[in-house]
């Protein structure tokens, strides 16, 4: 069995290392929430990682049964209306076009 120092000895490591991991992007926001870079990042990433989450789900759901481009299609074009028409609630417009998929898939 490890020594009691060398238990401590880790503990304390681990937890410096954890304390610096959760510390080190508040002490840094205060200078970046001046950046442009940041400032566009936020404006574009969510819209990047649903595009891509959009894409990689359409891609999968037509390999299965490409009878479903339709369905695809109409649920795409409703998420977009819906999140340009309902301020830009991205629950909401997700939501609808998930709902109106579903809804297809299973009527058609």
């Amino acid at each position: 069995m490890p020594e009691t120092g060398y238990l401590l000895a880790v503990l304390g490591i681990g937890f410096g290392i954890t304390f610096a991991l959760r510390a080190v992007p508040f002490a840094i926001l205060g200078p970046l929430r001046e950046s442009r870079f940041v400032g566009a990042m936020a404006l574009w990433m969510p819209v990047g990682i649903l595009g891509i989450l959009a894409a990689a789900t359409l891609r999968s759901s037509i390999d299965a049964d490409p009878a479903r481009i339709l369905p695809a299609a109409i649920a795409v074009a409703v998420t977009v209306l819906a999140h340009l028409l309902g301020g830009r609630r991205t629950l909401l417009s997700v939501g609808l076009g998930t709902v109106t998929f579903v809804v297809l898939v299973n009527l058609l």
